[in-house]
Formats: structure tokens, sequence, C-alpha cells
């Protein structure tokens, strides 16, 4: 059986498929060439990550298809629904990127705190020049220990960002319209562990509370984050977004930080990808990445095996 993983797959997952009998293709296709590659190799399955869409031409067009997969959780470059209608199996990797995504918020964190993300501009600019000047400006530094993280959206992803914070000596507040309590396991390097029970409270007293707030939430049809909710978050205020683009207003938060209604955000994913609007590019006050929550070498190595042992499980 022949797998085509469009936008790579780790050797880890290559080597599985390998020694149960599959041909992996690691050619990416163009879009528009999808069906007839698909056709022309009778292709059993396609994996993806956010690069290549899976809609209903290519579901209805490529009868030899079995499985769609998507290296990574987000679930919105394919017609999930459509797919299983048609007696498609659709499998992602929920549990694989959990950590890898929270250690990028916190490193978004660590850098707006002490400014690295604008330091890292200017110093190459005017290091030599403007040394004491750029010093002074990043004087006023914030420490994350004692503050308050507020997760928004608390499965995988959001509680594993939690457990970074609770190791950095955070107050850990959530909200998830699904999770009334959670009791995390903080594990540490000698086998030892504690547990931390989180009780959820409203979107609103997260936003009031929070010194720094990230989201962990699917798409959406509405803004989770927009005007309203600027208005209730703290002039300090961080706010980071790994989930997915278009959860956050990116023109009410321009405009928030223009304002001074929040501090300081960081954005990894974008309303517009692969061409994020030049207002936020070139916004001091913005810590970006280019959509890399999932981008480690270990991550990628847990989604390549997830996503083969999921499909020997259906095909073998």
């Amino acid at each position: 059986m022949k797998v085509l993983a469009n936008d790579g797959l780790a050797k880890s997952g290559i080597a599985a498929l390998g020694l149960n009998g599959f041909e992996v293709d690691l050619t990416t296709v163009a879009q528009d060439q999808l069906v007839d590659y698909i056709n022309k190799n009778e292709i059993d399955v396609i994996l993806v990550r956010s690069a290549t869409q899976v809609r209903k031409d290519i579901i209805d067009n490529c009868p030899s298809l079995k499985i769609i997969g998507r290296g990574g959780v987000g679930m919105d470059n394919i017609d999930v629904e459509y797919a299983r209608e048609k007696g498609l199996h659709v499998i992602n990797t929920p549990a694989a990127s959990s950590h890898s995504v929270g250690e990028l918020v916190f490193a978004h964190l660590f850098g707006m705190s002490r400014f690295l993300h604008d330091s890292n501009r200017n110093m190459p600019l005017d290091g030599d020049s403007k040394f004491k000047t750029l010093k002074k400006s990043y004087a006023k530094g914030v420490e994350l220990k004692g503050k308050t993280l507020g997760v928004i959206g608390f499965g995988r992803i959001g509680q594993a960002t939690a457990k970074i914070g609770l190791g950095l000596g955070m107050n850990v507040i959530a909200f998830d319209p699904f999770i009334d309590s959670v009791n995390l396991e903080l594990e540490f390097f000698d086998g030892q562990s504690l547990f931390f029970n989180i009780n959820t409270i409203s979107k609103e007293e997260v936003l009031k509370q929070a010194d720094f707030i990230t989201l962990h939430v699917p798409a959406q049809k509405e803004y989770v984050i927009s005007t309203k909710e600027f208005e209730l978050m703290k002039n300090e205020a961080f706010l980071v977004n790994a989930a997915r683009g278009g959860v956050i207003d990116e023109v009410a938060l321009v405009k928030a930080l223009e304002e001074g209604q929040i501090s300081k955000a960081a954005l990894d994913v974008y309303e517009n990808e692969p061409t994020p609007e030049i207002q936020l590019l070139m916004n001091p006050s913005l810590s970006l990445t280019p959509h890399i929550g999932a981008a480690t070498g270990e991550a990628q190595d847990r989604i390549g095996t997830e996503l083969a042992s999921q499909i020997i499980e259906i095909l073998k």
C-alpha cells in the first residue's frame, strides 16, 4: 500500500510504515495536481500538515484513498465530516505536539518579558552606536514567577502549557467550556511528581485576572478575543496565540496594543497565512513566529510514530 506524505514525515514514521510493508512517497505535490497524482499512483493514504488541503474535490475524485492523516491537531484544512461520510478514515495526532507548543508559548513569554523580540531587531542595527540607549529602553523587564497565567482552552496543549507555568512558580487559572476541573501531574526528572488541581473559571475572569494569557482553542466561527475582551484585560497583560489563526481579531489586537489596552502580544498563527498583514509584521510590540508550534525534532518523531501506528492498525 502507498502513503503520500505530501508535507513530509519524520524518519520514525517512515521506518515504522516501511517495516509493515507500506511504501512511503515523500513527493511534495502541488495542490492543483494532487487528484491526478493520487489516481496515477494509486495512493491509499495521504498525510498532510498545515500546507496541503484535502477538500471535497480530492475526496470525491480519488477512489483509491482510504485514510487522510493530519500530522498535528487542527484539521480545518480537511473536510473531515464529508470524508467520513464517504467512508474514509480521518486521523490526527492530538497528543504528539502538546509539549512543543507549550514550550514555544513560554519562549515568546520569556522573550517579550525581557524585550528580546525587540532587542534582536535593534542590536544588529544600532548596538554599536546606541548601546546605552537600548540598555535603558529595555530596563523594565518582568519576571514570570509569581504572576498569573491564564489559559483559554484547557485540553492537552493547554494543560501542557499550564504545567510549564506551574514549574516556574506561576499561579495558573483556566477557562474551558467543556472542562470543570483537571488534576495536573507535574513530573520531574528524578521520578517525583506533584499534583495540582485546577478548577476552571469563566473566560471573563481569566481575562481580568491574568498577567499572561495563552490561547489553546480550535478554529472558531467567531473571534475568541476581540474588542470587548481586550477591554477586560490588564494594561500590563501579555497575550499569546499559538492555537489557530482567526481566533484573535487582528485589527482589534493592533488597536489594543497601540492604545495601551495590553502591553505585548505574540503570534505563531495568523488570519492570513502564509501572508500575514504588514501591520502585524512591523509592530514592535509583537513577537512573531511563522506557525512553528510543532516544529521540533521530538514532536515530529512523535507525530510520525503516532500516524504510522494508526495507519497500520486500520489497514493491516
